[in-house]
């Protein structure tokens, strides 16, 4: 008898990790995961002849790019710091108007539930339309230029901080808000000195995180005509100068770098 059939002999079940079953649910999710990316890829339309030479094309885009024409940097500037400001004046804004509606969002510190859904309601809304497309109903009402972009970047952010503040909010410590209210405080007190301290290094390091996004996000608004470096780049594009759109692209990348470091830094201390 060899040593395999010894062992079968002695351990006569086998050990698997998953039942039959559970085998066949994970085999069906993987046939119907791949049979809706066939369907995807059927239904798109795409030209997969192009592909053949794309490398190529992306090679000559870059030979266009290199060297960058660095005469065009002092015509960078001001949209770049416009861009800036864009996000920065976006962010202030969203922090106004997403905390009250954070607190009405979350079911421990909410009115009552007209209220609670109107507050969800009003996050679900804003993260459910792109910030490109706020910047379009913004210039529309607004007129070209950065006020459109600031709010564009405050109606998409709102959302994002509400939901994730609200979430702070319902998890904090009970018992330190039922000390407060034993004490005879009204509500206002208890938000004022039960919730809020709890939640404040989530609102800090929530704030500064979604400025590090506007950031990104502001400095395509100009494609259509809410302010900042987009406005350049457009017209770089528009017009084949791939030398400038260079300078551009670095410039961007030089300041999504250093917003990317003054969050995390800002981030860490807080936490």
């Amino acid at each position: 008898m060899t040593a395999t059939d010894t062992l079968k002999a002695r351990y006569p079940h086998v050990w698997r990790r998953f039942t039959p079953l559970e085998t066949a649910k994970r085999y069906a999710w993987f046939l119907a995961i791949v049979l809706a990316v066939v369907w995807s890829l059927r239904n798109l339309d795409i030209t997969w002849v192009y592909l053949l030479d794309a490398h190529i094309q992306a090679a000559d885009l870059f030979t266009r790019m290199w060297p960058p024409d660095w005469t065009y940097w002092e015509a960078v500037v001001d949209p770049l710091l416009e861009t800036i400001h864009i996000a920065t004046l976006g962010t202030i804004v969203t922090f106004v108007i997403a905390l009250p509606i954070a607190f009405l969002s979350a079911r421990n510190t909410t009115l009552n539930t007209v209220t609670w859904s109107a507050g969800r309601f009003v996050l679900v809304a804003s993260r459910s339309v792109n910030t490109v497309v706020w910047a379009l109903i913004f210039v529309a009402i607004f007129g070209p230029g950065p006020m459109a972009g600031i709010w564009a970047i405050a109606a998409r952010s709102i959302g994002f901080m509400g939901k994730l503040i609200a979430e702070a909010v319902e998890e904090i410590d009970r018992g330190t808000v039922e000390a407060i209210e034993a004490t005879g405080a009204g509500p206002m007190k208890v938000l004022l000195v039960g919730v809020l301290p709890q939640v404040l290094p989530v609102i800090y390091g929530t704030t500064v995180y979604r400025w590090d996004i506007n950031i990104r996000e502001s400095t395509v608004l100009g494609f259509v005509g809410a302010g900042g470096i987009g406005i350049e780049l457009y017209s770089s594009i528009n017009q084949f100068r791939w030398d400038e759109v260079a300078v551009i692209l670095i410039a961007i990348f030089a300041v999504v770098i250093v917003s990317e470091v003054v969050s995390a830094t800002v981030r860490q201390r807080i936490t």
